[in-house]
Formats: structure tokens, C-alpha cells, sequence
């Protein structure tokens, strides 16, 4: 009975307990309840925008669309530069869980190669991961069509279309247009990412490169709905993209290609342009290359070919090339002595076949060893007198010479819309010690009054002053690009020229050096006699480059010399001489004479543009350069 009394008195205690957790429990079960209710009206009311945005950032994306590049057309509408479509196969590298093995599974539906493989790494590295990377290049359209039934397998991967750039002349416009190619990681650094927004192309050199701002036009912009994979649903909202302009250049398909011609093996460059605009007609550099392989990426060992080729064919000569002018510098050089009144053009000079500068015994050679007697300006352009040109350059004295030839555009970038221009150099006491931490020679002078030496141009800078001294010294920037179009739009905005006017004086003194100029091609002693026209005439100078500088006793015999030791062969002319609607420049590498070699090449280029009779026969060997 007692162990009975005492279990009873343990159920009340046991009630009491119980009641006291009921109460705890139920206090910590508000107590829980109030901060989930806390934490409902926190999330519902304080963050509901932040988790909103969030939920809306899982099914809505905002997709960038490339502008379509603008297209490059001729002088006379001739498509230069297109845009044609093409499928590749993208990866994006955070939608993918197992990398290696989605591409070994994609290679048993498309074909990869070992190309592809190391272009899909190489991207890879330059770019995020939220960014697509491309596997592989130029899908055929049964390559799509296998890829679309198998998609479903492969989250991450997608078909793009996109257009690529192409160039349906391929080499022979190649130094003038240069290519797009895929925007690398220096090229990152300078851009706007936000204007090149799914698009992977940029100009990479020439017209392509100059006028990129004018060629890429807008990224637009939609955004889409997608599904728990990433696969579109609809677009909510987009904004169309905006094409890039069309580009109308000054040049000329069809000289183009008569100048390519006219050059033939030849390495080289011919440069044309017409002198009342300053518009580039023609750029030839020979050897060329084909520039589609660049847009997509060239493979390495391609590319190093290219590269390594004893002739350079990625080099343009026509900008880049800077070689001693020779004797189509005398025209300027003889203008200077008129200008600064140093000579007049019936003051005659002496010329014995060799020069000294008063007080020394050291003889500088003219071309001619015997020597061309008393000249007086004409004479001694259309025989090409170096003695005259010695002592005129002598009398000007190096600094007049350099600010003068500066006025044509020697010795500094003509600022043509091409990139890659160099400067050529006109040297002077201020740029010897300066580079070469020495001092001038009075001699130094007189060899860059015959356009040798450290004086050096380019093909381009010798065109544009000869259109200038056809001009009557009317100085026009040159200018590939003429125009720029809106697609759609019922005509072309012209682009910007500029200009500037050469004081050389008396207005007569241009037509006394243009005069003599004709006189190097009409006269019987002429050194371009051989390329005189029955339909026009041609103003012109010879001029032969030294590749080496020859001794004291040493005599120049091309037949003894490897073939790229000889000297370079030169030309500029205009036509026709009374108004001159092209200028010309043209440089022939180890090509020897300039009269027989250059000016055929100028003479054919002339032909095509102003509908000369064709030259017959190429020129005999002629007297001097």
C-alpha cells in the first residue's frame, strides 16, 4: 500500500512537469514562429526587389547583336569587301559541367581538328566564362543539321550564324583594304567591350583598320526568355543593332589591276592618284598575299610561311618601303634653288663628271664620268646632272633643302588613311647628332641632293609629291576613301579633304620645272625618252636607288652583283603634262635603270587610266638613271 500511495504522488509531480514543458515548448515555439515572421516580412517587403531582380535574372538574359560590318566598294560600285554568312559551333565555358567530354562527344557529330582544338584554347583564355568560345569554324550545313537533332545533349553548346568578312579579290587589294581578324587580348585593352558586344572581329590593317570607327557600326541588344537549360523561350524586348557605313574609295578596280599587271614578278609598289582630289587610284605592293585565311584565324605554320618569305609579301611597300628617292628628287630639289632664289633657270653650271666642295680633294662622281658640260636647270633634269645637283644642294645648305622637301610631304607621315604609314626620313644635323651622336659633313648635303644616302621615302610619299608638283603646289592629303554611306541611305556623305598650298614664289618657276619635266620624256636626251606617247604627254623623272654605297675606286657592273644587291629602280611622272588628271610613282626593288625599267611600268599605268595606245616595245637601255 505504501509503495501504491507513493507511485500515485509521483503522477501528480510527473503532471506538474509536463504542464511545465507544454509551457516552455510553447514559448519557443512562438518564440520561433516570430522570427520566422520576422524573416517572411524581411524578405516579402525589405529585399522583395533584390530577390525579384535575382528570380527574374534565372529566366531572362540580355543577349547583345552584332551590327553587320559595312561593305567596301571601288570608284565606279565594284564590291571590294563582302560579308557572308557563317555557322559556328560555341561553347560556353559555365554551362558545361564535364569540358573534355562534351568536345570528345561533339567531335562524333563535327569534325574537329587539332587547329580547332588549340583556336577553342587560345579563346578560352582571353575570355570570361560566361562568354561563348568557338570550337569550330564554318559548319557545313549538314554539320547544323547533325548538331540541331543531338542538341538536347549538349547544354551550353550552341549554333551561332554570324557574317564573315571576305574579300573577293583577295591579293590583289589585300595592301590596300588589309582584313579583319579576331579581336586579340591587346586589342581588349583598348576598345569599348560594350560596342564589340557579340561580335569577335576587328580591322586589322589598311582601310579596314583607318576607318574601323566607320565600318563596325552598334551593337544592339535583346532581351529573351530562356528555360531551365538556357534555351530561348521568346525575345521581351530588343534593340535593333546599327549597321556599319559603307565605304566609296578612289580607287580604281580596273588600274588596280592593270597596275598589278604592269608590275608583274617585280617585288615593288606603284602608287596612282589623281591630283586634283589627292584620292588614291591605285596601291600595288608586290609580292601580295590573300587575306581571307586572316579573318577566321590562319594556322601557325600558314602564317609563318607568309612571315618568313624571302619577299615579304605581308610587307606593304607601298607605305612602309623607304628606300633613297635617287634622282626624282632633283624636280623638288631644282624648285627649291628657284624658290629660295639661289638659282635662276638659265644659270649654267659646270659639270665635268666629278664635284668637289671648295678646300677639299675628295671628288663626288657624277653618273656620266666624262661629264655633261655647262647645264642650266632643264638640261640638267632631263639628263639627270648629279654635278648641278651637287652644287645647288651645296648652295641651299641642308636646313632651306629639308624645310623645303618637308613642304611635299618628305620626311614625315602623309597621314593617309591606311595604317601602318612610315615617314620616310629626310636627314639633317639636328637628326644626326641627335640619332647618331654626330656631327654633319658639308658633303653629307650634296648626296642628299641627288636622293641618296640616309634620305629615304616611301612609294606613297613620292606619288603624293608629284601630284603636288603637278598641282602647281596644291598639297592634297591623300585619301583612300572618298565617301561614307548609311546601308539604305539614297547617297554617300563625302569625307573630309585636306589641303594646303606650297609658296614657291613666282608662279612660273612650277612651269619651268614642269616644263623640264616633259623634257626628260619628249626629248631626244631624255632619260624616260623610251616611254613617249603619241596621245598624251608625260612630266617625269628616272631616278636609280643605291642598295650599297660603292667605293673610291669602285665601279657599279650589275651583271656581277646578286640580284637583290642592284639598284632599285625609280619613276614618277604625271599626265597629261597640261592638265594632269594622275600622278604616278613607282618603284621596281633591284630593278637597275629607272628609264627602262620604272617608267614602262608608270607608261602602262597611264595607258589604262587615260586610254593611250599601249607601249609597244619596252625601252632600250638609256643613258643615266
Amino acid at each position: 500500500m505504501l509503495r501504491l500511495d507513493s507511485n500515485l504522488q509521483d503522477r501528480q509531480r510527473e503532471q506538474r512537469l509536463v504542464g511545465a514543458r507544454a509551457i516552455v515548448a510553447g514559448v519557443l515555439v512562438l518564440a520561433a514562429l516570430s522570427v520566422v515572421l520576422v524573416r517572411l516580412v524581411h524578405l516579402q517587403i525589405t529585399d522583395h526587389e533584390h530577390f525579384s531582380t535575382l528570380s527574374q535574372d534565372n529566366r531572362v538574359k540580355l543577349q547583345p547583336v552584332p551590327p553587320s560590318r559595312g561593305l567596301i566598294y571601288d570608284a565606279h560600285g565594284a564590291l571590294l569587301a563582302d560579308n557572308h554568312p557563317s555557322f559556328s559551333l560555341e561553347i560556353t565555358v559555365e554551362k558545361v559541367d564535364d569540358l573534355p567530354g562534351t568536345i570528345a562527344a561533339l567531335a562524333q557529330i563535327v569534325r574537329l581538328d587539332d587547329k580547332d582544338r588549340e583556336r577553342f584554347d587560345r579563346l578560352k583564355a582571353q575570355r570570361v566564362r560566361f562568354q561563348g568560345v568557338p570550337l569550330r569554324l564554318n559548319l557545313t550545313p549538314e554539320e547544323v543539321a547533325r548538331f540541331s537533332l543531338d542538341s538536347y545533349r549538349f547544354p551550353g553548346v550552341d549554333v551561332r550564324a554570324e557574317l564573315i568578312r571576305t574579300y573577293p579579290l583577295g591579293a590583289l587589294t589585300a595592301h590596300v583594304l588589309g582584313y579583319v581578324g579576331r579581336i586579340n587580348e591587346q586589342e581588349m585593352g583598348r576598345i569599348d567591350a560594350s560596342d564589340y558586344a557579340g561580335t569577335h572581329f576587328i580591322g586589322k590593317g589598311g582601310v579596314e583598320k583607318a576607318h574601323e570607327g566607320l565600318l563596325h557600326g552598334q551593337a544592339g541588344y535583346q532581351q529573351v526568355e530562356v528555360n531551365a537549360h538556357g534555351r530561348v523561350l521568346r525575345t521581351l524586348e530588343s534593340k535593333p543593332p546599327v549597321a556599319g557605313r559603307d565605304l566609296h574609295l578612289y580607287l580604281d578596280l580596273g588600274l588596280q589591276r592593270a597596275a598589278a599587271a604592269a608590275l608583274g614578278d617585280h617585288r615593288g609598289a606603284v602608287v596612282a592618284i589623281d591630283p586634283r582630289t589627292g584620292g588614291v587610284l591605285a596601291l600595288v605592293s608586290n609580292p601580295s598575299f590573300d587575306p581571307n585565311p586572316f579573318v577566321e584565324g590562319i594556322g601557325a605554320q600558314e602564317y609563318h610561311a607568309l612571315l618568313y618569305a624571302p619577299d615579304k609579301p605581308l610587307f606593304n611597300r607601298a607605305v612602309r618601303g623607304q628606300y633613297p628617292p635617287g634622282s626624282t628628287v632633283k624636280p623638288f630639289v631644282g624648285l627649291a634653288g628657284l624658290a629660295e632664289g639661289v638659282i635662276d633657270s638659265h644659270k649654267v653650271k659646270y659639270c665635268s663628271g666629278a664635284y668637289r666642295l671648295p678646300g677639299q680633294s675628295h671628288s663626288y662622281r657624277c653618273w656620266r664620268h666624262g661629264g655633261h658640260g655647262g647645264v642650266a636647270l632643264e638640261a640638267a633634269l632631263v639628263q639627270s646632272c648629279d654635278v648641278y645637283f651637287y652644287d645647288l644642294a651645296h648652295e641651299l645648305g641642308i636646313e632651306r633643302l629639308k624645310n623645303f622637301l618637308g613642304e611635299f610631304g618628305f620626311g614625315a607621315r602623309t597621314g593617309i588613311d591606311l595604317a601602318g604609314e612610315l615617314g620616310g626620313l629626310v636627314p639633317s644635323k639636328e637628326w644626326k647628332e641627335r640619332v647618331r651622336k654626330q656631327l654633319w659633313f658639308p658633303g653629307e648635303t650634296l648626296i642628299v641632293g641627288i636622293g641618296q644616302g640616309a634620305f629615304l621615302a616611301t612609294p606613297l610619299q613620292l606619288a603624293v609629291a608629284t601630284a603636288t608638283m603637278a598641282n602647281h603646289g596644291h598639297f592634297f592629303q591623300p585619301r583612300v576613301a572618298r565617301a561614307a554611306q548609311v546601308p539604305g541611305a539614297p547617297r554617300a556623305e563625302d569625307l573630309p579633304v585636306v589641303s594646303h598650298l606650297i609658296d614657291a614664289g613666282n608662279p612660273q618657276r612650277w612651269e619651268q620645272v614642269i616644263h623640264a619635266m616633259t623634257q626628260v620624256v619628249e626629248s631626244p636626251r631624255g632619260t624616260a625618252k623610251g616611254i613617249r606617247s603619241r596621245d598624251y604627254r608625260i612630266a617625269g623623272k628616272t631616278g636609280t636607288a643605291q642598295v650599297f654605297t660603292l667605293g673610291r675606286n669602285q665601279a657599279y657592273n650589275a651583271a656581277r652583283l646578286a640580284e637583290k644587291m642592284r639598284d632599285h629602280a625609280l619613276f614618277i611622272a604625271f599626265a597629261p603634262a597640261d592638265d594632269p588628271r594622275i600622278a604616278v610613282a613607282v618603284i621596281v626593288e633591284n630593278g637597275g635603270h629607272g628609264g627602262t625599267v620604272a617608267a614602262p611600268v608608270a607608261r602602262k599605268v597611264m595607258d589604262a587610266y587615260l586610254g593611250g595606245s599601249t607601249l609597244i616595245a619596252e625601252p632600250e637601255a638609256a643613258d643615266g638613271d
